[in-house]
């Protein structure tokens, strides 16, 4: 395998996103046999593997347990909230939590930041009374729409946001705080970690682990305990009530006993690098770099204004020009980058251009050797 600071490609595919080299390494020691403890070489092996070990086993709960407790500890999800690993992704919550969170006669208030919330949306207007109470769709989700008052989501069951929109490359700079005691919902999929937040101020927050958190086919969610008391307004399927997966805490169902492992190990690195502070500072610093090459280019522009602007997913175009210039200087462009290592840079079709994902595990060195070949390139038309 090649170092994490000089691979074979620079990875900045959206996701399943990079992972730090010393979980492949103590994840395949898992997969081989399993520790005690989860992956310490020096802990006792149990005998079995992760791939075939029972869910229902004490070395098997002590990863989960361990997993659950990492999310309070290091991501910073409060006690008064329950942790859950499940699966079907962010696109299972979407319909999950309008099941679940509605409230009878009261509608479902959405923020539109984007496709991701787009979904999120659609999903809630299937089951009930759906209001969208702002969006950026006029300019092409290039910025976070303003908060709206209050009186605007006041007899809501709740208001959901998307705080990074992985697509457009724009993010929350912080965590708002719904007013009048409505419950805050936050898919926060592809940048949960990337930073600390005011996650306490969020009573139901949910993320996909294949961006920064583990592989796929994990999705962590975690709710206000008092929630899982409230009656929903309609019949929910017992496999799908949040209330289930909290009295069997993940273990109502046979769950991703892999994805909940990397999950594990991933957090443990993120905790051994100093946690969220000095993540975020690294974060930063990446993202700042490759902004600042962009702000400076006359070749490319970012499509995310500032104050706007994502950590974790950068997205740009080519500047100016007649359209077919642009498409055949971004074909060349990309070409040049997948021949030169820089893998996942294509942009997604609604946007176009470029995207390029920085996630936690993305090496400053990636990002240095971007901005150093964007320049060249742009030095060579």
């Amino acid at each position: 395998m090649a170092s994490a600071e000089t691979p074979k490609l620079w990875n900045f595919s959206a996701g399943p996103a990079i992972l730090p080299p010393v979980v492949f390494e103590r994840a395949a020691e898992a997969v081989r046999e399993l520790r005690a403890d989860g992956h310490a070489a020096t802990a006792p092996g149990v005998g079995l593997s992760i791939l075939e070990i029972s869910h229902r086993s004490k070395p098997y709960e002590a990863v989960t347990f361990g997993a659950e407790q990492l999310c309070h500890d290091v991501l910073g999800i409060p006690e008064t909230h329950q942790v859950l690993f499940l699966q079907g992704g962010a696109s299972l919550q979407f319909a999950m939590l309008a099941m679940n969170l509605r409230e009878a006669g009261k509608p479902a208030a959405y923020i539109d930041t984007g496709v991701w919330s787009q979904k999120a949306i659609a999903e809630s207007q299937g089951l009930g009374e759906t209001t969208v109470i702002a969006s950026s769709a006029a300019s092409n989700y290039d910025r976070i729409p303003a908060f709206p008052p209050a009186e605007a989501y006041a007899n809501a069951s709740y208001l959901h946001i998307t705080t990074n929109n992985t697509i457009f490359g724009t993010e929350y700079a912080e965590i708002p705080e719904a007013a009048g005691g409505v419950p805050l919902v936050i898919d926060f999929s592809s940048h949960a970690g990337s930073r600390p937040m005011a996650l306490e101020r969020a009573a139901f927050g949910y993320a996909g682990a294949q961006k920064n958190l583990g592989p796929s086919g994990v999705t962590l969610v975690y709710i206000r305990k008092d929630l899982l008391n409230k009656k929903p307004a309609a019949h929910v399927p017992v496999v799908l009530r949040y209330a289930t997966h909290a009295k069997e805490p993940s273990l109502y169902n046979t769950p991703n006993t892999f994805g909940v492992l990397v999950l594990k190990l991933v957090l443990e690195w993120m905790r051994d690098q100093g946690g969220m502070p000095a993540i975020a500072a690294v974060n930063e610093r990446k993202a700042g770099q490759l902004y600042a090459t962009l702000d400076r280019s006359q070749v490319f522009r970012a499509h995310a204004q500032p104050g706007s602007r994502s950590r974790m997913n950068v997205t740009w175009t080519a500047n100016g020009a007649p359209e077919a210039e642009r498409e055949a200087l971004s074909s060349r462009f990309l070409k040049e980058a997948q021949k030169a290592g820089f893998d996942g840079l294509k942009g997604h079709r609604l946007v176009g251009g470029f995207r390029a994902s920085i996630y936690n595990a993305f090496p400053e060195a990636g990002v240095a050797a971007l901005c150093e070949f964007m320049a060249e390139f742009e030095r060579r038309l």
